[in-house]
């Protein structure tokens, strides 16, 4: 029997690219899922999707910035699958900026939407994640550890991700909660070459490509996702996508000025 039969599952962002394949993944395993987006209409072709091909799903239109639509997510799981086992905080944005240009409002922006929703989703799923010796997964970035050149807020708000994840794990561990941090390079999309161009606008053409430039593979949301189940299957601390970027994080903690040329090496 499938580790995840009879699991439930939250999946924010859920109606596109990763979120959706996340989704996907546990469902097809056995798990109920539910799916939170802020755009109703995807949400709702994406619920249908995924029940087309046979998952037990629902979905909720929700702005994770907000704390009561956040509770009223969990409320409406617990009430239509009547446990909770699993939190995805998958929702997320890039940007690209220059670091000076960068304004406090944009920081701000970002880190409610990239870390500050992270909190909530997880305050809200916390108890019954408890009750059920549970999973978080927090999708962060390479980013979280390595920063590049031309992100604007980006790194400093998947960054605090990361270290928000580490104190959770630390904190409930001995609780029976997992906890995963996700740090994947670029992950594949249709507009990958596009989405960038308004904010890039001024910014080496480098500054417009995945990952901003840096030379790395990008990795299809499918495939991310059946690693993102298999460590949490093994209940691992993090998930490092390409594995070889641990060598990197490695070596800016021990000797930064390497660290820093090799990145910019990497991203020239």
């Amino acid at each position: 029997m499938s580790y995840w039969q009879g699991k439930v599952a939250i999946v924010t962002g859920g109606s596109a690219g990763l979120g959706l394949a996340i989704a996907e993944a546990l469902g097809e395993r056995g798990a109920a899922v539910m799916l939170a987006a802020r755009d109703e209409a995807r949400l709702q072709d994406a619920v249908r999707q995924l029940r087309a091909k046979g998952c037990r799903v629902a979905g909720i239109a929700t702005d994770v910035t907000d704390q009561q639509q956040v509770r009223a997510l969990v409320a409406a799981t617990i009430e239509e699958f009547g446990r909770l086992d699993v939190l995805v905080n998958n929702v997320g944005r890039s940007t690209r900026g220059n670091i000076l240009e960068t304004t406090p409002e944009e920081f701000r922006e970002l880190m409610e939407l990239n870390f500050l929703s992270v909190v909530r989703c997880t305050q809200a799923a916390a108890p019954h994640l408890l009750e059920s010796r549970g999973h978080v997964v927090n999708i962060g970035s390479l980013a979280s550890k390595s920063v590049s050149k031309f992100l604007g807020a980006y790194p400093a708000s998947k960054s605090a991700v990361a270290a928000y994840s580490q104190q959770l794990r630390l904190e409930l561990q001995p609780e029976g909660v997992h906890v995963l941090l996700v740090c994947s390079g670029p992950i594949t999309r249709e507009d990958a070459g596009r989405r960038y161009d308004a904010q890039a606008r001024n910014l080496p053409n480098s500054a417009r490509q995945p990952g901003g430039g840096v030379k790395i593979r990008g990795i299809s949301p499918e495939l991310l996702a059946k690693k993102v189940l298999r460590a949490c299957e093994q209940r691992r601390p993090e998930l490092v996508v390409p594995a070889k970027a641990r060598w990197l994080f490695a070596l800016s903690q021990l000797w930064p000025t390497l660290g820093d040329q090799i990145v910019a090496r990497m991203s020239s």
